[in-house]
């Protein structure tokens, strides 16, 4: 692996027959670039404002477009994007960066084949004991000649296990560093 890269580690395991799912991101030579902590900085922002939005009642959909505002903003900031935030939003234009979801239902399994919508269509409010996955993420291509060369080859995508509660959520992953000086302190 190159020096300068970045490793994605998507994984997880089971315990009592419940999944897991934890994605970190991290530098292979211990230590982020000024771009590559730029784009870590914007994702993990956007992963730590999404779990303080979890509580009862509030809607995926919730999640997932304050997921689009915030990187769209970011991107937008980094010059990633051009343009009007608004219209860039609207054209859903961070689609070609974060292409997922904000994340999905976990519990048996991994992505537990949970409706995220009643038999009426409505879609299912988060309700205290179920478990979710938070993870945004930035993919920027390396042949990608539309962005600062600086960031281009960059991937970051930060995923946390969240059970909702009465009062709000509990981090399941919590004890998994994901900030910067964790992540460059345990690589030295």
């Amino acid at each position: 692996m190159a020096k300068e890269s970045l490793i994605l580690i998507d994984a997880g395991c089971e315990y009592h027959y419940y999944a897991s799912d934890i994605t970190r991101t991290i530098p292979v030579s211990g230590k982020f670039s000024k771009a590559q902590k730029e784009i870590y900085a914007l994702v993990l922002g956007v992963n730590r404002a999404i779990i303080q939005m979890i509580r009862p009642k509030v809607l995926r959909s919730q999640l997932q477009r304050k997921s689009e505002e915030l990187l769209c903003k970011g991107l937008l900031d980094l010059g990633i994007l051009h343009g009007n935030f608004q219209e860039l939003l609207d054209a859903k234009a961070y689609k070609k960066y974060y292409p997922h979801g904000i994340g999905h239902w976990m519990g048996l399994d991994v992505h537990d084949d949970c409706p995220y919508r009643d038999k009426d269509g409505k879609e299912i409010p988060l309700k205290a004991g179920m478990i979710l996955t938070i993870e945004p993420g930035i993919y920027l291509d390396a042949e990608d000649k539309t962005i600062p060369k600086k960031y281009r080859g960059i991937g970051v995508r930060i995923e946390d296990d969240i059970l909702v509660t009465k009062e709000g959520y509990e981090n399941l992953s919590k004890e998994i560093v994901k900030e910067i000086e964790e992540i460059c302190g345990v690589n030295r």
